[in-house]
């Protein structure tokens, strides 16, 4: 089921479909509908990181990073060269934060609230890494000039210190299929980044194609 793009402004767009109601959270038995976690998946949470943490962050390239503050959670991707998520020592890791909408939510909650979490997918493999830990904006030229990438040199960085590390079975990847290659998405089975814009902001929808090709240039070529 397709949901409508409702434009600014639209007295439609603040009813949202999500109206079931559900359980009171402090009146389900979480205890009697799951078993408890296997020894081997308790031992697994480290509170630093060891060699095979290092391997793999060696090769990510992909992280979904998730911040909060007193109003609410945010969760934002962050991507690299494999390796761009340093590690400082086996407690810190560090990466850099690098152009994307000027939102900057995760470095905004993070001077509210310094809890963090990272989750890593690496392409092709069915596993994935978590850390949770606590985080601050770094400034210092010195750690700065060692996340350049090329000539740029990032305005900030965010350093984790790190309270747990862990692996996380990989069935959400194949529940998604999402390294197979028939799982790739037609460009035009959903609306474009132009189609969009043009509906939020009341534009002429025959410039969607006009927005997506500048779109396009931006998400690639402007990438630092």
């Amino acid at each position: 089921m397709s949901l409508p793009i409702y434009p600014a402004g639209s007295s439609d767009a603040a009813q949202s479909p999500a109206s079931a109601t559900s359980a009171d959270p402090a009146q389900v038995d979480l205890d009697a509908l799951y078993d408890p976690p296997s020894e081997g998946i308790v031992k697994g949470v480290m509170s630093r990181l060891l060699p095979f943490h290092t391997a793999y962050l060696d090769v990510a390239t992909f992280f979904c990073v998730a911040t909060g503050n007193a109003q609410g959670l945010d969760a934002s991707p962050r991507g690299g060269a494999p390796g761009f998520v340093k590690v400082l020592d086996e407690k810190t890791v560090v990466f850099a934060d690098w152009p994307g909408n000027n939102r900057i939510a995760s470095l905004r909650n993070l001077t509210d609230d310094d809890r963090i979490g990272m989750l890593f997918l690496f392409p092709g493999l069915e596993v994935f890494m978590r850390i949770n830990g606590h985080a601050r904006i770094a400034v210092d030229p010195v750690l700065l000039a060692q996340l350049k990438e090329g000539e740029r040199t990032p305005k900030t960085a965010i350093v984790v210190s790190i309270d747990e590390v862990l692996f996380h079975c990989g069935k959400a990847i194949n529940r998604a299929k999402l390294w197979r290659a028939e799982s790739q998405l037609d460009r035009k089975a959903v609306p474009s980044m132009g189609d969009m814009k043009a509906a939020l902001t009341g534009m002429d929808p025959a410039r969607a194609s006009e927005i997506d090709a500048g779109y396009y240039r931006a998400v690639r070529g402007d990438l630092y």
